[in-house]
């Protein structure tokens, strides 16, 4: 059959709805490609390569079930350029192709290369939208133009009017925007979690392991499947979102904060992989989640879906959109001038503070971690100790199995590390060991106290903590979400203050030994 279009499909647009795939049309040729590009410029977990490896495949094998023509260029392809463009060169040399149409891609980088497919081919090269988000690329921007702060808050409540998404007319639900002051619980010891969606395919992912072996592929982390939590098409997602819904939505915004070494997942979703490579539409999550409210909701129940419907219809969003208005500039932020190397034990979860040993070691593992133990654990260590935010945004962004750039740079140089001075959160979100204490277990059982600041057995989040916003008061001084940090500073006695700076000092010096 002589093809005379090419459609080229990523390996996060696996979107089975999409406009493309209405009618078969015999002259078009669907193109995916597993390549070293893409494997290769961070070091990925072994779980997420082979996670997106199997779902590119299910996803070709549904395409060719439903008559479509797809070309599958596989890793170990003789044949494979490991590249976009070398790769459609090549088969529009050997087809009479005419077009070729990509949907627009969600990562800078992938962006830039496609745009530049039709000087190099010769070949007209058409953009087409994801039909993924329920926002346009500038959307966000248009929406803030001439305001000083992107406050997602804003934007949130932009979203559930323009989407009618728990409302009542013009007014929220229940009278209020968000219940976020009533989903920072600690997770109780009677409470009981439920098991995630376990799926069973032990063949296909050792097919795939052992041909990232015999390429060479670097990887991190160890596969874990008897753990494999992670769909392979949009059938197995509905899976996991009806499980959701079933088994955790109710007790979701209440102990969204929570970690626990009970439980990886506790009452979280584990969709973000489903939803990243677009398995799942954002909106169809949302009204799902939203249909599951009873006629008259109790403050109780709305707190819980709320909390979980703001990460989709708010937070999600807003992350995109902030990267589509501040990239390039905004991954290469460094607000603090930070330059410490990421310590070893990020790669090997070899440490002596449990939180971080078991959030690492949990990492390693899984490919997983919920967002507060990216946030409030590995991410809060990582600011206070001054890393740099490039080292950072590396070990994010090739550990988690649902990190695609626009996502994890957003949450991690922005949210996470504040290297963009700002634009994300309005402050840096850094915490002593009392916050771990409350929000966790890690603390049981760990060598260093939360109690104690300073001293061998003194919980190194402490003094690192007042070592942070010290020699930070330059520019954060003037930040008055965080006034109340330096007038405790101020009042504290000067030889205590010499204590907690030359405690932190001392741990930064020995920073690969705690």
């Amino acid at each position: 059959m002589p093809y005379k279009k090419i459609r080229l499909i990523l390996g996060d647009q696996l979107n089975a709805d999409h406009s493309w795939y209405d009618h078969v049309v015999s002259s078009v040729l669907y193109v995916m490609m597993e390549m070293r590009q893409e494997t290769d410029y961070v070091s990925h977990h072994i779980t997420k390569i082979v996670a997106f490896f199997i779902a590119m495949r299910r996803f070709a094998h549904n395409l060719r079930q439903c008559g479509h023509a797809v070309h599958y260029i596989a890793l170990d392809d003789p044949q494979n350029r490991h590249s976009p463009r070398e790769n459609l060169k090549a088969l529009a040399q050997i087809h009479p192709i005419e077009a070729i149409e990509y949907q627009l891609p969600d990562e800078y980088r992938l962006d830039c290369q496609l745009a530049e497919l039709q000087g190099h081919l010769g070949i007209p090269v058409y953009a087409a939208d994801t039909e993924h988000f329920l926002t346009s690329r500038d959307e966000l921007a248009v929406f803030f133009k001439g305001k000083k702060h992107y406050l997602m808050e804003h934007f949130y409540r932009k979203m559930r009017r323009k989407h009618q998404v728990l409302m009542d007319g013009d007014r929220p639900l229940g009278d209020r925007w968000n219940f976020d002051n009533e989903n920072r619980n600690r997770l109780p010891e009677r409470v009981e979690v439920p098991e995630p969606t376990v799926f069973r395919r032990s063949e296909e992912i050792r097919e795939i392991e052992e041909m990232l072996r015999r390429q060479s592929v670097h990887f991190i982390g160890r596969l874990n499947p008897d753990c494999w939590y992670w769909p392979a098409d949009r059938q197995e997602a509905m899976i996991i979102l009806g499980h959701f819904i079933e088994k955790s939505l109710l007790f979701f915004g209440k102990y969204q904060d929570a970690m626990s070494q009970r439980s990886a997942t506790i009452f979280h979703s584990l969709l973000s992989f489903a939803l990243n490579t677009k398995m799942l539409k954002p909106f169809e999550v949302v009204r799902s989640v939203e249909d599951r409210l009873p006629a008259s909701p109790s403050p109780e129940i709305l707190a819980q879906v709320e909390g979980f419907i703001r990460q989709i219809l708010g937070w999600r969003e807003y992350m995109r959109g902030i990267y589509w208005t501040e990239m390039p500039e905004f991954g290469r932020l460094n607000y603090f001038g930070n330059h410490r190397a990421l310590p070893d034990f990020y790669w090997t979860g070899d440490t002596g503070l449990n939180c971080l040993r078991h959030a690492i070691g949990q990492s390693l593992e899984q490919a997983y971690a919920h967002h507060i133990q990216r946030l409030m654990i590995t991410g809060n260590f990582a600011a206070l100790a001054g890393i740099d935010p490039g080292q950072v945004d590396r070990w994010y962004l090739g550990i988690y199995i649902d990190a695609i750039e626009w996502v994890e740079i957003t949450n991690t140089r922005g949210m996470s590390q504040y290297a963009d001075g700002g634009i994300v959160g309005t402050k840096p979100y850094v915490s002593s060991g009392n916050y771990i204490k409350r929000m966790s277990d890690y603390c049981s059982g760990c060598r260093y106290k939360p109690e104690v600041k300073t001293g061998p057995e003194a919980c190194p989040f402490n003094s690192l903590y007042w070592h942070f916003h010290h020699r930070n008061r330059h520019l954060l001084g003037a930040n008055p979400r965080i006034a109340q940090v330096y007038r405790t500073w101020d009042r504290m006695d000067a030889g205590h203050k010499e204590q907690l700076l030359k405690q932190a000092g001392d741990y930064l010096e020995r920073i690969e030994t705690l």
